[in-house]
């Protein structure tokens, strides 16, 4: 794997993190924290449904680009929440090979 595989994202969260408290006028990810988990959310919300839109009606680059916008939110609203990637990849791991319809219907019980 070459240096911008799927690594990238445990280091852009650790430079997500870093982030934390940092001065707000100086930095948009210290900003994000500064205005509090509620206003990340809603900017990941944001995010999502412009990936949606870029999806639906516009080309591979636009929605690689808007992919990269959700997903360095959803980084920031991990560290908000105090979540790290290791345990989403954990998660993963945990479903490989799970049929996404009997994970679905495991979390109904």
């Amino acid at each position: 794997m070459d240096k911008d595989d799927a690594r990238v994202l445990d280091e852009l969260f650790a430079t997500v993190a870093a982030r934390k408290g940092a001065d707000a006028s100086a930095s948009y990810t210290a900003k994000l924290f500064a205005e509090g988990r509620a206003a990340i959310a809603r900017k990941l919300g944001e995010e999502a449904v412009e990936t949606t839109v870029a999806a639906l009606s516009e080309g591979p680059a636009r929605l690689a680009g808007e992919s990269a916008d959700l997903l360095y939110h959803l980084l920031v609203l991990w560290a908000e929440c105090g979540v790290a990637p290791a345990e989403v990849w954990a998660e993963l791991a945990r479903r490989r090979g799970t049929s996404g319809l009997d994970e679905k219907r495991a979390r109904k019980k």
